[in-house]
């Protein structure tokens, strides 16, 4: 691991995004409410919360952070095809930044959304995770393009 003994504590915030596109009827089931598996929605966020908290277990020498703030949206959209859009945003004041919890915390809530409906529509797919601004620390503030 990287040694960020040195650096200075600073507030840090990450802001990543992603989303899964599925068919018409897939989207309407979850907005329904009706899915055999429960509130898709709700438990897809629960799922990107822990994931945030756990990103030093599944990620090979990033650090464990104390997270002070995880906050996750999931937003239907038929506007462009139907899908869920995933934004998570994620705080601590810490020695380094908390991009990496944001970033899998968009993605395992993307790849719940898809266990949870994969028995009615299997050509689900997940698209353009990214991180959308990351600030605090040396480097200041960065926003994507």
């Amino acid at each position: 691991m990287v040694d960020v003994g040195a650096k200075a504590v600073t507030h840090r915030r990450a802001i990543a995004e992603g989303y899964i596109e599925m068919l018409p009827a897939t989207l309407d089931k979850i907005m329904a409410g009706d899915h055999k598996k429960g509130d898709v929605l709700g438990i897809a966020r629960l799922a990107g919360i822990m994931a945030a908290k756990k990103t030093a277990d599944l990620i090979p020498l990033c650090h464990p952070l104390a997270l002070t703030k995880v906050d996750l949206q999931l937003e239907p959209d038929s506007s462009v095809a139907p899908r869920v859009i995933c934004r998570a945003t994620v705080e601590n004041q810490g020695q380094t930044g908390v991009e990496m919890e944001a970033l899998t915390a968009v993605q395992i809530s993307l790849l719940t959304i898809y266990d949870m409906c994969k028995a009615v529509d299997r050509g689900m797919v997940m698209s353009n995770t990214r991180l959308l601004h990351k600030a605090g620390g040396k480097s200041g503030v960065w926003d994507s393009a």
